[in-house]
């Protein structure tokens, strides 16, 4: 049984969480990347209080 390597997240850009209200900065980037081709997700980081945009990557 081969047992594959941890996925590894890459950070390509935070933003603050206190925003304009109707304003999804994070949401709109990560969007923009998977146009591009990227898997792009948004995760919040609470110790930061920031919106992160993650790749994931084996």
């Amino acid at each position: 049984m081969t047992t594959a390597p941890p996925a590894q997240r890459t950070v390509l850009k935070r933003f603050a969480a206190g925003g304009p209200r109707g304003s999804w900065p994070a949401e709109e980037y990560a969007a923009a990347q998977r146009a591009e081709g990227t898997d792009a997700h948004v995760v919040m980081d609470l110790g930061s209080d920031q919106f992160l945009v993650v790749t994931t990557t084996h």
